[in-house]
């Protein structure tokens, strides 16, 4: 059994070294997107509870943050708790949310060059979890390494509409009617208030655990994106599957429409 896993070991290896040696001079995506999906059917199929399986994707989000900065990729975004999330019952969600709070400190701690933003609305969370992302975050101001938003409580539709809110608001502390604001609206004025803003859209948005479709991940800023699928669960994703992703973008024509 030693010798087969060994083996299998071996095969992975060759493999990921010819999958990076043809990333060579080729596109790489600025912003990449990750929806972490799985964590529960991974533990239920190792005969483990919700939460351990939690863990485990936890610890994968350093290895692939370095993945990504080997890839030269500028911007990460994690979806690791939507709004829906939230209906799950009061054990999962507690420990669910340790956990994500015990993520954001790692990622944000004095060792590691990343900035942290979250995304999000955080008025959904528990108070004291609110308050820990956020501290967690402000303590990245001022680094120049790679950009990382963790989406907590976060939901597509959710996310326009708080934009859409907060530029109602802006221009109705500055006396600007209705009809004026109809008059100038563009796409711009909304994406300036979005959870992203400044940021550029998402390249290449990657799903694990088999599902294929964004469940609202990154609505607005996935009109020109790249999508990819892998049946991997998340605590199972591999470098190897990273590539594979990365190769996939690189052959693809992004047209744009023209």
């Amino acid at each position: 059994m030693a010798l087969k896993v060994r083996l299998k070991e071996l095969i992975y290896d060759v493999y990921e070294r010819r999958l990076r040696r043809k990333l060579d001079g080729v596109q790489h995506p600025r912003h990449v997107g990750v929806i972490l999906d799985g964590n529960r059917r991974w533990a239920k199929d190792a005969g483990l509870d919700a939460a351990h399986g939690h863990r485990v994707g936890a610890r994968k989000i350093v290895e692939l943050l370095g993945w990504c900065e080997e890839a030269e990729v500028e911007v990460v975004t994690l979806w690791l708790l939507s709004t829906d999330n939230l209906n799950r019952s009061p054990e999962e969600l507690g420990a669910l949310m340790e956990i994500i709070a015990g993520v954001v400190d790692e990622l944000t701690d004095p060792a590691t060059p990343w900035r942290v933003r979250i995304v999000g609305a955080l008025d959904v969370l528990p108070t004291e979890t609110a308050a820990r992302l956020s501290a967690a975050a402000l303590r990245t101001k001022g680094r120049t390494g790679m950009q990382v938003n963790v989406a907590v409580g976060y939901g597509g539709r959710r996310e326009i509409a708080d934009a859409v809110r907060k530029l109602l608001q802006q221009h109705a502390e500055a006396g600007t009617t209705i009809e004026e604001l109809a008059e100038v609206l563009t796409v711009d004025h909304i994406a300036e208030h979005l959870y992203t803003s400044g940021q550029p859209d998402p390249d290449l948005l990657i799903r694990t655990s088999g599902e294929q479709r964004l469940s609202g991940f990154m609505l607005w800023q996935s009109a020109h994106s790249e999508f990819w699928f892998t049946e991997a669960y998340w605590p199972a994703f591999r470098r190897v599957d990273f590539l594979r992703a990365l190769r996939d973008y690189a052959v693809r024509h992004r047209r744009f429409g023209g």
